[in-house]
């Protein structure tokens, strides 16, 4: 067997940083604020400053953002929320937790994204909202839907959970939908070392209600105008990510080397190679290739010790758990199509450019 070669690494960042993450915990330790407190507003106030966001809502995870930012719309059962069928579950989730139906628009052959130009003939009347993502760090045809969006009045909620600092003409992410859900799970560009999440917004009295719903619905304390969440994110995460947050642009670029390293060593391979559009920055959460005979693939590089991951094997819309929205196989070709073939390589900051060229050669022998 070759060289192992892992799919992702928490210990080696956390390791690099230990010293700061432990002054951290300390920190919180001695202050006894482990829920919400000074740390998670510091973080804020952070976070908001480098993404250039006016308002940054920290919560408990991601999934929990998504929901939120579904409430501050005021999704309702009986509406209908357009989302794509091929990213992680919490983006459905957050529509159904609201009694809402997710409804399913295919995507985009090169960004993997919801395409635009299929989202119009799947509006109706009962359609309140539109929640496009932006997929392994590539941003979205955001301003294309925020335009449909307009005609149609629906609101918009951005997931960025996999897409920090990822731009388009120099505008981060966060900053075009009226909300925009980000997730701080530890294997996300920015990590806590838990759960975690946060909500942005430029409108003040949204983000006042956001506020209160993280808190079980509290504006003031024992006083509960609507029902209410525990969203709140813990002291502890908030510390930590005060320290991850300010490496993230050197860990950003790192990525950014890795991907081109990747795609200068895979040209020529019988592979479909991610690509970043021109105007756009990608975040490069994760640098996912297509292959038609991914499960072999996959099963060969495991076999050489090469860590690999499938994002995402079965679309949303063919899960057991929306079987009653009525959808079949070949409902959205694209979405299916990448989904058999999609195969993530091993991808983190600290990861050597000498792995990237241990799993090149075992993917060349493979198509030999």
């Amino acid at each position: 067997m070759s060289t192992s070669v892992p799919y992702f690494s928490l210990t080696q960042q956390n390791q690099a940083l230990r010293a700061e993450l432990q002054a951290a915990i300390n920190r919180t330790l001695d202050s006894g604020a482990f829920c919400l407190g000074p740390e998670v507003e510091a973080f804020e106030k952070e976070f908001g400053a480098w993404n250039g966001s006016q308002h940054v809502i920290a919560v408990n995870s991601g999934t929990s953002a998504l929901h939120i930012a579904a409430l501050l719309l005021n999704v309702k059962p009986g509406d209908e929320v357009i989302t794509t069928p091929f990213t992680f579950a919490a983006t459905s989730w957050a529509i159904s937790y609201c009694g809402a139906k997710p409804v399913y628009v295919d995507i985009d052959p090169v960004t993997y994204n919801l395409d635009p130009a299929k989202i119009e003939a799947a509006i109706t009347p009962k359609t309140k909202a539109i929640i496009p993502v932006h997929l392994y760090g590539h941003p979205c045809d955001i301003e294309a839907i925020l335009k449909i969006a307009a005609k149609h009045k629906l609101g918009v909620i951005e997931d960025a959970a996999q897409a920090h600092g990822a731009a388009i003409g120099g505008k981060k992410v966060g900053n075009f939908a009226p909300l925009t859900a980000f997730s701080f799970y530890p294997t996300k560009n920015l990590g806590a070392i838990g759960e975690g999440g946060a909500l942005t917004t430029s409108d003040p009295e949204l983000a006042k209600r956001a506020v209160a719903l993280r808190n079980h619905g509290c504006y003031r304390r024992y006083h509960y105008d609507e029902v209410g969440y525990n969203y709140r994110m813990e002291g502890m995460q908030g510390a930590a990510l005060r320290v991850k947050l300010k490496h993230l642009d050197d860990y950003n670029q790192k990525r950014r080397a890795l991907a081109q390293y990747y795609t200068e060593k895979l040209q020529g391979l019988p592979l479909t190679l991610p690509t970043q559009l021109a105007n756009n920055k990608t975040a490069w959460h994760l640098y996912v290739i297509r292959a038609a005979n991914r499960d072999a693939l996959s099963k060969y590089l495991n076999d050489q010790g090469i860590g690999n991951a499938i994002h995402y094997p079965i679309p949303l819309h063919l899960q057991d758990c929306y079987q009653n929205l009525g959808y079949k196989e070949g409902s959205f070709p694209v979405a299916e199509q990448v989904s058999r073939e999609c195969l993530a390589l091993p991808f983190y900051p600290e990861m050597p450019l000498e792995h990237v060229d241990i799993v090149a050669k075992a993917i060349r022998q493979f198509a030999a």
